[in-house]
């Protein structure tokens, strides 16, 4: 196993695993970054349990994951619930990998815009319909909210991996960008938008999109 596949990172199954499969099998990485959109029917260690014990499994939540409920508790309620990079760093094959899942919501945050709520507290208080966080609906449980982004963009990394895309692709939020260069990553990894591609933005930060199904390595480059 060379260095530039200790880590692999896997775009957006939609349901179909055996890329991922195949890769742990050929290369044995220390671990693997899901990075959301798993389109799970069942739960989630039912589609990689080949796999299980063979690597480390880290992921990050799609918008896909919380539409519909099934998918969420496939996910969150899943024998790899603790396994989340969600607003996290951990050390991983010897990198420093924070995670940010979620999609902007236009009524939460939509950036280049002002959030409409500062906080989920905020927005609770305000709301007739929601009584705490873990009362909140899917839909606004999928935002990424601008406090947990103010809060990670506090801490380091050598390595962001997000399902929104930076401002590297035209559907990409200038809100990731920051993130990236406040945490000091040297690369960001994302999905979501199914476009393999690798480029830079400020700081000479790498950006690797990854295509839906597909397994890069710390290079970018495809297994």
């Amino acid at each position: 196993m060379t260095k530039k596949r200790s880590v692999l990172f896997a775009g957006d199954p939609h349901g179909n695993f055996a890329p991922l499969i195949s890769a742990v099998k050929q290369c044995q990485p220390e671990a693997v970054v899901l990075l959301g959109d798993y389109d799970l029917k069942k739960p989630l260690q039912d589609y990689i349990q080949s796999i299980i014990g063979k690597t480390k499994i880290w992921w990050i939540p799609g918008n896909h994951d919380f539409d519909p409920p099934e998918h969420y508790h496939n996910l969150f309620s899943s024998q790899l619930s603790g396994q989340s990079l969600h607003l996290k760093v951990i050390n991983i094959a010897g990198l420093r990998i924070a995670g940010l899942g979620g999609i902007f919501l236009g009524r939460v945050w939509y950036p280049p815009y002002s959030p409409k709520w500062q906080s989920k507290k905020h927005f609770i208080q305000v709301s007739s319909e929601f009584t705490s966080p873990s009362a909140l609906s899917l839909k606004y449980k999928s935002a990424i909210w601008p406090e947990e982004w103010a809060q990670l963009k506090k801490l380091k990394a050598d390595i962001l991996v997000t399902h929104e895309a930076p401002k590297s692709h035209k559907h990409g939020f200038i809100a990731i960008d920051q993130l990236a260069e406040a945490m000091g990553v040297k690369q960001v990894f994302h999905g979501h938008l199914h476009e393999h591609y690798r480029t830079e933005i400020r700081q000479g930060i790498e950006v690797v999109g990854v295509r839906d199904a597909q397994i890069v390595d710390l290079f970018g480059e495809e297994v």
